[in-house]
């Protein structure tokens, strides 16, 4: 329980006992355990909400157990120390509580739903930005077993304009775009060599988040409540309207290609908490919106984070690219075939090469076939020519050896 405690400073036990056994049916066993740490001096209620839940935190013993429970990687939450009137009386904590409250809310019934345990979330982790503003995370997510590695996720109470929204959204762009230390001349080489994919790999949230396991940045969540549904609805379209250059993607070059390049772009989802927990299967049900996709198109998480119009679409699209254009380049070919003038036959691939390839080659016009019967015909009219000149040769032989004959045979 401080273990939780230390990581959300501010919970309900509502909230606790979601997050912590949420097989379990009431959280009975939560109360209890709190009630028993704040007999020890561990916990307080800072608060009762709007929802008459009493808000906990931590005192400052119970915050320094906390440290030592924790791995070291586990970022605690500050100590929210007790304030007092000018009577001496404690003061109520105001300002943030209900916003508080849904962001551990959101943790919670995402980790019923099988997203993380209690120690992979993390509370307010600053991402700083060169001009000196850090934009911080409401929470960060790891849950690689439930197929999402790292997700940002901001907790909007439909309190803040829309241009706050699309303003956290820009600044994540920008951070995700800042090269690691030192990676500048390995980026460039990268960028010239390898493209989008390849380039992440010097960049600083590639040294800080895991791979998402999807193209584009760690994705980014919003996760609305309050107010009606149709003013979180109209404030979903809103952002999307306005935020759609970071999300958005570029289409991939090329006649007939539909596929996006999400490479450099922010995957941003939405959803409502009221909507998760009326929802039979939580968080792990069909409550997730893709902006820029279908606004009807409720998606479980994984859906919503998949790319199917993205790298798999353009390998398919790319390979038909590539076909059609070899058939556009054989219809081309075949257009310029040489026909046999004697015949009418087109050439074959070894007949036009070799017209090709010895331009100055006679019977230029003739396809193989009738080019051999013309050799042919040559050789028979040359045996022929042949023939007939032997046959003329010894015709005039024989005339002579009759000649000489008849000549004797007058002599004697």
């Amino acid at each position: 329980m401080l273990k939780a405690l230390g990581i959300f400073q501010r919970a309900t036990a509502e909230h606790l006992w979601r997050m912590l056994r949420p097989g379990d049916s009431h959280d009975r066993c939560t109360r209890d355990t709190l009630n028993a740490l704040k007999e020890q001096g561990k916990v307080r209620v800072e608060t009762r909400l709007e929802s008459n839940h009493q808000l906990w935190v931590l005192t400052e013993r119970g915050h320094k157990e906390a440290k030592q429970l924790l791995p070291g990687n586990v970022r605690v939450s500050a100590l929210r120390k007790l304030e007092f009137d000018d009577d001496g009386e404690p003061v109520n904590g105001e300002g943030f509580d209900e916003h508080a409250a849904a962001v551990t809310m959101t943790a919670a019934v995402l980790t019923g739903a099988g997203f993380g345990t209690p120690l992979s979330w993390q509370t307010e982790i600053g991402h700083k930005l060169p001009y000196g503003y850090t934009q911080y995370a409401d929470l960060t997510m790891q849950a690689p077993d439930a197929g999402v590695p790292a997700m940002l996720l901001e907790v909007d109470r439909v309190s803040e304009p829309v241009d706050v929204l699309v303003a956290k959204v820009r600044r994540y762009s920008e951070w995700f775009e800042l090269l690691a230390p030192k990676a500048h001349k390995d980026h460039e080489r990268a960028a010239r060599s390898y493209g989008g994919a390849r380039v992440h790999d010097f960049r600083l949230w590639s040294r800080i988040y895991p791979a998402t396991g999807h193209e584009g940045y760690v994705p980014l969540a919003f996760v609305f409540t309050g107010k009606t549904q149709a003013q979180r609805a109209s404030r979903m379209r809103r952002l999307e309207q306005a935020a759609r250059s970071y999300f958005a993607g570029t289409k991939y070059p090329g006649a007939g290609i539909t596929a996006v390049d999400y490479h450099q772009a922010v995957p941003v989802v939405v959803t409502e908490l009221e909507r998760i927990t009326a929802d039979p299967d939580g968080a792990a049900g069909k409550v997730w919106r893709r902006l820029g996709r279908d606004e009807d198109q409720w998606q479980t998480l994984a859906e919503a984070l998949d790319n199917p119009d993205g790298d798999r679409l353009h390998v398919v699209q790319a390979e038909q690219a590539r076909k059609r254009q070899k058939e556009r380049e054989a219809a081309a070919r075949e257009a310029q075939r040489p026909v046999c003038r004697h015949c009418g036959a087109k050439f074959t691939d070894d007949r036009w090469d070799s017209v090709r390839q010895y331009p100055a080659q006679q019977h230029r016009e003739l396809c193989g076939p009738c080019l051999d019967e013309h050799h042919e015909q040559v050789r028979a009219e040359k045996a022929a020519r042949r023939l007939a000149e032997e046959a003329a040769v010894r015709e005039a032989a024989e005339a002579k050896v009759k000649k000489n004959r008849s000549l004797f045979r007058r002599r004697t």
